[in-house]
């Protein structure tokens, strides 16, 4: 047997909710693989609170390159605001470490690209966290799709319907697009989308329409989308924080089986449901019910796929063109929904309005100047 890789040296930027309630866990499940070694956050009692909780000799940074120079780690977990990650995540690659980020992992096309050129250079690469596509239930039901087994997929729900108070947009960086990068399009709605994406492969159009109908944002609180895909399926796509009965939910009609996933922030096999068309035989359908492992949509997950790509020294998923692929449908959706025309796959490119930023410069969405 060959050795064990060394334990990667990890450190994390940004200490508050997502890393220490997400990321944290799933570094200390793979404590066989990774180590802590460092943590950056430009607030000194948050950082010292994280070091506490984190239990090991975490280093502490103010600074991020101050951090990379010091520690040189080999793994580099981003969550902080959206409007910081394209430098952080460039900062990183340009000092070997690879990178996990919190989506979005940029706020434009453009800003992707820049990662792209990095990655190129360095010969790191950067992943997105969309740690919905890593539980049991969604590999399952992918091989299914894809495999043929429930047949062709036809018609595709979608929908993100949460709800947010105008006390969640009181922070200073949520609602703008210089901070934030959108509205639910970008900021909540891209897990699901990301995962109906995963689940039906590539998308040729998109149509679509979006509003403010109550919070007093720069960017959206509501948008729908009508798609389709390449293998002929159609799919209805909405995004919204305006909705009482919060829930996250996909659901695909395939020629002999309807699939469907209903959970909120994480799935479990459970939350899977098969429901066979009435020609299908029992035996046939039953096949298709429960995976023998049961994984939890995660942090955890997706870390672990991350790993297994780093010691076999392959790109990571949700990365490279497979990440850019999700940021192009946001940025096709704002594009559809702004313009009023349909958008297809690739149209989208240098000197298009809606490649260097989500709204375009459209004079109804774009950032008004404040005197």
């Amino acid at each position: 047997m060959p050795p064990l890789p060394a334990r990667r040296r990890v450190a994390v930027v940004g200490t508050g909710a997502i890393v220490s309630g997400s990321h944290l866990p799933a570094v200390r499940a793979h404590a066989d693989r990774v180590e802590l070694v460092a943590a950056v956050d430009v607030d000194p009692g948050r950082l010292e609170a994280f070091r506490e909780l984190a239990g090991e000799a975490v280093a502490g940074y103010t600074s991020m390159d101050a951090m990379l120079d010091s520690v040189r780690p080999d793994l580099v977990l981003i969550g902080t605001p959206p409007s910081l990650h394209r430098g952080q995540t460039v900062a990183a690659l340009k000092a070997g470490a690879w990178v996990l980020c919190e989506k979005p992992l940029t706020l434009s096309l453009a800003e992707y690209d820049e990662i792209a050129a990095a990655e190129e250079a360095s010969g790191a690469y950067a992943s997105v966290v969309f740690q919905h596509r890593y539980g049991s239930g969604a590999v399952h039901a992918r091989e299914l799709i894809a495999s043929g087994e429930l047949g062709p997929p036809r018609v595709a729900h979608c929908q993100t319907t949460w709800h947010r108070d105008a006390g969640y947009y009181a922070v200073p960086w949520r609602g703008k697009w210089s901070t934030e990068g959108g509205g639910p399009t970008m900021g909540h709605g891209i897990h699901q989308y990301d995962l109906l994406l995963h689940l039906l492969g590539p998308w040729t159009e998109i149509r679509a329409m979006a509003a403010r109908l109550v919070h007093d944002t720069e960017s959206e609180d509501v948008s729908t989308a009508l798609v389709r895909f390449e293998n002929g399926a159609l799919a209805t796509v909405v995004n919204s924080v305006l909705s009482p009965d919060e829930v996250s939910r996909i659901r695909i009609d395939c020629a002999d089986a309807t699939v469907e996933l209903t959970h909120l922030y994480g799935h479990r096999n459970e939350d899977w449901a098969y429901i066979p068309a009435s020609h299908v035989a029992a035996e046939r359908a039953e096949a298709w019910r429960t995976p023998a492992a049961d994984v939890p949509s995660s942090h955890t997950a997706q870390l672990g796929a991350l790993l297994d790509a780093f010691d076999n020294g392959v790109r990571p998923p949700n990365s490279g063109p497979e990440a850019r692929a999700t940021l192009e449908f946001a940025a096709a959706l704002y594009k559809a929904a702004f313009t009023g025309n349909p958008v297809h796959a690739g149209q989208i490119g240098p000197g298009d309005p809606f490649y260097p930023a989500m709204h375009g410069d459209h004079p109804h969405w774009a950032p008004k100047e404040r005197a």
